[in-house]
């Protein structure tokens, strides 16, 4: 028979309490159930744990075991608990990749009360186009991607969680700033326009060749608002982009409806995910209903 793991407990419940009836009561077990684990672990070892059937005193190979069963038995422990605080998604790791405007505007929150409620949870965030986002779930290589799909998508499971419009940023002393309508194709044509990775699923077609005719052309979104800010010339984001803008710079509308993004959530289709990252899309899924409600951050 194995040495298992109750065994052990039994034999230092009555070594440190040195008598059999302490130890049952602390075991919540019989003192006869207690007796019949120490006797199956002695006969498994074969020599004595105590130096008397009172088991008030340890032999010389007792106080050897005690020290590793105790070691032992707190290791499984710790083990147990953390294969539950697991399957709970009260611990473990969330690698998440999103869009840098979802990063700024609903992710603070989000993560702010995800991790107030699970303290062990650690949680990798990266700010990446969506492309990046797209190709990173694809390969495992994130748990959850927030961003917009572009091509084939059958390895994906996606969820949308709201659609915006795009504008055009542009400083608040460029000509733009002061526009009185919507903003069209051919007007935003006649300035120098800075290109960036998010204007990749516009497809209208006049958009696409001025985005192509830009001379400036940068994928961190920060940088691209910095270039803005200093009058390098102007950039095409979503609206939800002006929640991180900061002073200096301003949001135009554009003339085109269908200049729009949809924001998804997005996950391996093929693969289950572990209960912590389940835990944190649903309270993403959450999130962004939530102030969908209070009309905080998604744009109606």
């Amino acid at each position: 028979m194995a040495i298992k793991i109750e065994m052990l407990r039994c034999f230092v419940a009555v070594a440190e309490h040195g008598n059999l009836n302490d130890a049952a009561n602390r075991l919540g077990r019989t003192p006869s159930a207690v007796s019949m684990s120490l006797k199956q672990l002695t006969d498994h070892l074969g020599a004595p744990l105590f130096e008397s059937d009172r088991k008030n005193r340890l032999t010389t190979l007792g106080q050897l075991v005690l020290t590793e069963a105790r070691a032992g038995t707190a290791q499984f422990d710790r083990c147990i608990d953390s294969i539950v605080q697991m399957t709970q998604a009260r611990s473990g790791i969330v690698r998440v990749g999103a869009v840098p405007s979802v990063t700024t505007a609903i992710l603070p929150d989000v993560v702010q009360t995800f991790v107030h409620d699970r303290p062990d949870v650690v949680i990798q965030v990266r700010d990446m186009d969506s492309g990046t986002v797209q190709r990173e779930v694809e390969l495992g290589r994130i748990d959850i991607g927030i961003g917009s799909c572009r091509g084939p998508t059958g390895a994906l499971r996606r969820v949308v969680l709201f659609s915006e419009p795009f504008g055009v940023i542009c400083a608040v002393d460029h000509p733009l700033a002061t526009a009185t309508a919507p903003l069209s194709w051919e007007e935003l044509a006649k300035v120098p326009v800075i290109s960036n990775a998010s204007g990749d699923v516009i497809e209208n077609a006049a958009f696409r060749a001025i985005d192509e005719a830009a001379n400036l052309r940068i994928r961190n979104t920060a940088s691209v608002l910095g270039m803005v800010r200093a009058g390098v010339g102007v950039t095409v984001l979503p609206r939800l982009a002006i929640e991180g803008l900061g002073p200096g710079l301003v949001f135009v509308a554009l003339a085109d409806p269908t200049a729009r993004r949809h924001v998804e959530i997005m996950t391996r289709a093929q693969s289950e995910m572990v209960p912590v990252a389940s835990a944190f899309e649903k309270a993403v899924i959450e999130g962004i209903e939530r102030a969908k409600r209070e009309d905080r951050i998604i744009p109606s």
